[in-house]
């Protein structure tokens, strides 16, 4: 019987060459990447790497070392990649990103839009961040905000992207593909849903809720307790809001903020309704300037990638190795390709980092279309 120790030993004898070997294939990747400094070669070769595959392939005996040798020369290959994107942004060889950098946003004469009535979640988002003073104007639709600031009516806009219990506002993700806008700031703002109805009414008058349909999810458990109550969506809670003062009809109820309760006229009947207790919501700083504050700490960026086997785990690698720290991943089906996604990815750093810069690289040769969306 042979010695499990013997065996242990010649795996260490095979494994002290592979990493000589695997040093050594570096070493000629270095030189590689100084060829390219000086040609302007790019450094991702799709079909020299497939054709490099199907040939180690044909060296194995197997189907499942084939498997084996395919995926640990993707990994060489791309440790290599990696290496040579490095090498190239120590060179100064990866180019400039079209985004400029500035000390602070220019909000004291800025008109900044928010979508929703008067009352809405955004508008004390956008007082949070901008101030009570702050020049303003309201549209109905997440899409008239976007288009304000692309045709210049607006220099920013606030919209909602994140709540911690309901989950992302997918169509604001969308539009941040459709349009030319640009992510420069953030607002995190604590929500408290109320039971708002016009002077008078009784809980027990109540037949009908209107609420945003992520406000009616986030209060879940306390509409379940009111048997025979009709839920019914709404663009924004604040609309729902001046909807129930407008018709003054005690069988209707709003879910929205306090503050729409006061500027409507509306009372508190239940105060807290929603579920968690811990609920916000994150809003977006957007305008149509490719801009960032030096001292920004957030990248947000999408892209999306070939519909093959690893080439999302792919893609992850530059993160791993370039220790940036991805905070968040969403993903969006793409309009007109049935199973296939975007991908939406925030993480730690700066677009002045050398490492975020060597990241994007990566990700910008490898993926199928890769844009930033925005550091703040």
């Amino acid at each position: 019987m042979v010695d499990l120790l013997e065996l242990r030993g010649k795996i260490d004898e095979i494994d002290a060459q592979i990493v000589s070997l695997y040093e050594e294939r570096m070493g000629i990747s270095r030189q590689v990447a100084e060829y390219k400094i000086g040609t302007g070669k790019k450094v991702f070769d799709k079909e020299r790497e497939q054709e490099k595959l199907k040939k180690v392939k044909a060296l194995t005996h197997n189907d499942f070392n084939s498997c084996g040798i395919e995926e640990l020369f993707e990994q060489i290959m791309s440790m290599s990649r990696k290496l040579q994107y490095q090498l190239l942004a120590e060179n100064g060889s990866l180019g400039k990103l079209p985004f400029i950098a500035v000390e602070n946003l220019d909000t004291q004469k800025a008109r900044v839009v928010f979508q929703g009535a008067e009352g809405a979640y955004s508008q004390a988002a956008m007082a949070k961040y901008f101030g009570d003073q702050v020049n303003s104007f309201h549209v109905d639709t997440f899409r008239d905000a976007m288009s304000a600031i692309e045709e210049g009516s607006a220099d920013f806009a606030v919209l909602p992207i994140e709540n911690s219990s309901a989950g992302i506002v997918s169509e604001n993700y969308d539009l941040l593909v459709e349009f030319e806008n640009y992510i420069v700031g953030e607002q995190i703002i604590k929500i408290e849903h109320c039971l708002l109805a016009a002077p008078g009414t009784q809980m027990e008058d109540i037949r009908t809720v209107y609420s945003h349909p992520q406000s009616l999810m986030q209060c879940a458990r306390y509409l379940n307790t009111q048997a025979g109550w009709k839920q019914i969506s709404m663009q924004n809670n604040a609309f729902a809001a001046r909807k129930v003062a407008e018709e003054k009809d005690k069988t209707q109820a709003a879910i929205a903020g306090e503050y729409a309760g006061k500027i409507y006229g509306l009372e508190v009947l239940e105060r807290g309704v929603n579920d968690c207790s811990t609920n916000c919501t994150r809003f977006i700083i957007v305008s149509n300037q490719k801009i960032f504050q030096k001292d920004a700490k957030k990248v947000s960026i999408c892209f999306e990638i070939p519909h093959e086997s690893g080439s999302l785990y792919h893609m992850l690698s530059h993160f791993i190795y370039n220790n940036l720290n991805m905070t968040k991943i969403e993903s969006r089906p793409i309009e007109g390709r049935n199973w296939e996604y975007r991908f939406f990815i925030d993480f730690d750093g700066n677009l002045a980092d050398s490492a975020v810069k060597n990241a994007l690289r990566g990700l910008r040769d490898e993926a199928t279309n890769m844009r930033i969306l925005g550091n703040y």
